[in-house]
């Protein structure tokens, strides 16, 4: 299997590129439109053909490159069936499976660091978005957040899984590549907590000012800017 791990140093996001073996099909989750040329590079050092890019959420702070892979590639861009992005074409429902060749992803509806969050699960791995970081869990205070049901995602589903199950999340902030969801349970000060009420109190007095590049990113997301078109939009 193809497994390539990639950093956005501005945004501490994580982008994986993901196939079953050189000359295969690939998919992409979580790109950073500013990288397009990059992932680009990877697929074709590796022989592979981009088919599928996930997004895992409506990023607050970066643009998606999703929109920009579709133009360049012709792949197929996909999110959960609660995203409002203009420019999806299919939309997963929770539990609905994803595939590319011997490939295979569960979608998992993971909400509370927003509306449209969504996991994805393969085999002996979880991608978290921002639901379930290392050491930490996503913020709940807008793009329709909520504390209680993150604690429902975070206990009812994601640390439900094996705990020999590794976590890579969409960010880190510390240098951390991955988890698994037994250190998660076991080393995670967010979730040493014994009630929802006791989450949604830490989580609700945070104070977390808002991602810098909010403002722009979110608009963008939405409406699936490509590089031209964020360009054009600054000038």
């Amino acid at each position: 299997m193809i497994f390539e791990q990639l950093f956005d140093t501005k945004s501490s996001t994580y982008t994986y590129i993901i196939s079953s073996g050189k000359g295969r099909e690939a998919l992409i989750i979580d790109p950073v439109i500013e990288h397009t040329d990059e992932y680009i590079k990877v697929l074709e050092s590796l022989e592979l053909k981009l088919v599928k890019v996930i997004d895992t959420h409506i990023h607050a702070d970066h643009v998606t490159g999703l929109n920009e892979l579709n133009k360049r590639t012709n792949c197929t861009r996909i999110m959960g069936e609660n995203s409002k992005s203009e420019v999806i074409d299919i939309k997963l429902k929770d539990e609905e499976n994803v595939s590319i060749e011997n490939i295979n992803l569960k979608a998992i509806y993971t909400p509370g660091h927003t509306d449209c969050s969504y996991s994805y699960l393969m085999k002996d791995r979880v991608f978290t978005g921002d639901t379930l970081l290392i050491n930490g869990t996503g913020r709940t205070d807008f793009q329709n957040g909520s504390a209680h049901e993150a604690y429902e995602s975070l206990f009812g589903k994601l640390l439900k899984l094996p705990e020999e199950t590794l976590v890579y999340p969409a960010h880190d902030y510390n240098g951390k590549k991955n988890s698994t969801i037994g250190s998660e349970k076991n080393n995670n000060p967010r979730l040493q907590v014994s009630s929802k009420e006791e989450y949604a109190e830490i989580m609700d007095n945070l104070n977390l000012a808002n991602p810098k590049m909010m403002d722009v990113a979110v608009p963008a997301n939405l409406k699936g800017l490509t590089l031209k078109e964020l360009k054009n939009q600054a000038l």
